[in-house]
């Protein structure tokens, strides 16, 4: 099996900061007129306060394409959004992803040139960064406000645009959609209800069916009970593959360590300094391996591993994988313990019973923030887990028959085309799953809607071209910022489905899902300027 999709990234910082230097005295002009309207629209605290007083950021920066897209998207998307995006959650008022931001701010610090040097001579202070540029917002062109919606482009010349790109020999099936967002009407479509392989982009329904399941704050935890008659204290997994044993932890995921510190406070206000040490993984149902076997793409299905058993440091593509993910975070626990001044015995599976207490718990990040993490990274041990959460809520066992039962009933409740739809795992590496480009037009037109704000890390999850995820290394001479999507590659199937600002600020969502692809390349390349075609096109 390959899937490059998680090939490490290609840094692009030199296009970006040439093209922000480009397009800076634009934006500038484009923020001073918008800023009126937003200070109409933006909520008010008693006494007159703007209810979110925090600083804007205004200015954005695209990479190659016309100047033009980068204005809609600095008036267009912040009006709208301040009138219907007030949901909390990993994303500003615009809807865009603070995440993109903060890189945003790194990359014109660095100008692609200076890597940590002083400036103006000895004793000169470095230069901070500016104003963060940032990609266009993800809602641009849903309307509301002061923004006016735009037609979207009619069927024959959009056919006239996509067909012969579509058409390329290096696809076997392909199943296409492409759909207004703004009203949720098909403006292209080509065998758009054929049910294909949908490889990672299965993720975009695991995402819908998780957030409809459990709401955007919800939070996995990870827990330590102590039975008390026998001395024994449980780590009990909470499927949090997010939960780190690591020293640093700059993403604000469960700390391991914390719980160990935590624990062996409350075993010390009762006078313990010796325990038994098990772990409990009865959260999950079934076995605990994928159909595709070891794999470095995934590890075991456990509810309990620290850093999905990543062997490396690192934090999202293929790594080995630790055999027994549960036992070895039990094992970092029981170090943890011991550096806290608490003497453990090996690790030993066990089950929290009735009678246990619990002793100290750590919680992931809300569920919005973990869910921009799957869709950014294509993180596979992620989406497992969230299928399996989305079961757990709904009822189901938390094996692959209740994940498969669980996210069909929450997709349903959405009115969503399901006919053809199998759901056979939550990362999209069962070649068994099928989905077709219907269902995935019209699921991220939910997450767009504003009639479910809980969605929306849907939208702001998706990878950027050119800025983050598994676009990083992509789109460098097309529509870089303007497309966002879901990549999906596995040997043979190619698949892309996100959303696009088109050149007059509609926004359209798209779905491509090819199969018998004969190079994976060629093919992504081919799709690649699918959806920058659908960036430059101002079709009628």
């Amino acid at each position: 099996m390959v899937v490059p999709e998680l090939r490490p990234w290609r840094a692009a910082r030199p296009r970006v900061a040439r093209f922000a230097d480009a397009v800076r005295p634009r934006l500038a002009r484009t923020a001073a007129a918008v800023r009126p309207r937003l200070a109409r629209l933006r909520p008010r605290r008693p006494g007159g306060a703007a209810a979110d007083a925090r600083p804007r950021i205004t200015r954005s920066v695209l990479r190659p394409g016309p100047w033009r897209f980068t204005a809609v998207a600095a008036t267009a998307g912040t009006v709208l959004a301040a009138a219907v995006v007030s949901a909390a959650g990993p994303w500003d008022s615009t809807g865009q992803r603070t995440a993109e931001q903060d890189r945003a701010v790194a990359l014109q610090a660095t100008r692609g040139t200076d890597h940590g040097g002083t400036r103006g001579g000895a004793g000169t202070p470095p230069r901070g960064p500016g104003t963060a540029p940032s990609a266009p917002s993800v809602l641009i062109g849903l309307g509301g406000g002061a923004t006016t919606v735009k037609s979207a482009p009619g069927g024959k010349a959009l056919t006239g645009t996509l067909a012969p790109l579509l058409e390329s020999p290096v696809f076997g099936g392909l199943s296409a959609s492409v759909v207004d967002a703004s009203t949720g009407r098909s403006v292209y479509g080509d065998d758009a209800s054929d049910a294909l392989t949908p490889a990672s982009t299965t993720k975009i329904a695991t995402a819908v069916a998780a957030l409809t399941a459990l709401g955007p704050d919800h939070r996995l935890t990870t827990r330590a009970t102590f039975e008390p008659d026998t001395k024994e204290v449980i780590l009990v997994g909470g499927g949090d593959p997010t939960l780190t044993a690591r020293e640093k932890n700059p993403t604000g995921s469960a700390s391991l360590r914390d719980l160990a510190g935590r624990t062996a406070a409350a075993l010390a206000e009762s006078g313990v300094r010796e325990v038994t040490l098990s772990y409990d993984t009865t959260l999950y149902a079934g076995g605990e391996r994928h159909p595709i076997g070891v794999n470095p793409n995934l590890a075991a299905l456990t509810p309990l591993m620290a850093d999905e058993a990543r062997v490396n440091d690192s934090v999202s593509g293929p790594a080995d994988r630790f055999a027994d993910p549960a036992a070895e975070a039990a094992r970092k626990f029981g170090a943890f313990l011991k550096d806290h001044g608490v003497e453990a015995t090996p690790p030993g599976p066990s089950k929290s019973t009735a009678r246990a207490g619990t002793l100290a718990s750590v919680s992931s990040p809300p569920l919005a923030t973990l869910v921009e993490r799957m869709l950014t990274n294509s993180d596979n041990d992620l989406a497992e887990a969230l299928a399996r959460h989305t079961a757990i809520a709904t009822g189901e066992r938390a094996g692959f028959a209740g994940l498969s039962a669980a996210v069909r009933t929450q997709l349903q409740k959405l009115g969503v085309p399901l006919e053809g739809a199998v759901f056979k795992d939550g990362s999209g590496l069962d070649r068994g799953n099928r989905l077709t480009a219907d269902l995935l037009t019209a699921l991220l037109v939910k997450a767009g809607d504003p009639a479910h704000p809980e969605l929306r890390p849907v939208l702001t999850g998706l990878p950027v071209a050119g800025f983050t995820g598994t676009l990083t290394g992509r789109y460098a001479d097309g529509a870089a910022g303007v497309v966002r999507a879901k990549t999906g590659t596995l040997t043979g199937v190619n698949a892309l489905a996100g959303t696009v600002v088109d050149r007059e600020g509609r926004l359209l969502v798209f779905a491509f899902l090819a199969t018998g692809t004969t190079d994976q390349t060629t093919a992504q390349t081919a799709l690649d300027k699918a959806a920058t075609a659908l960036a430059a096109c101002g079709c009628r």
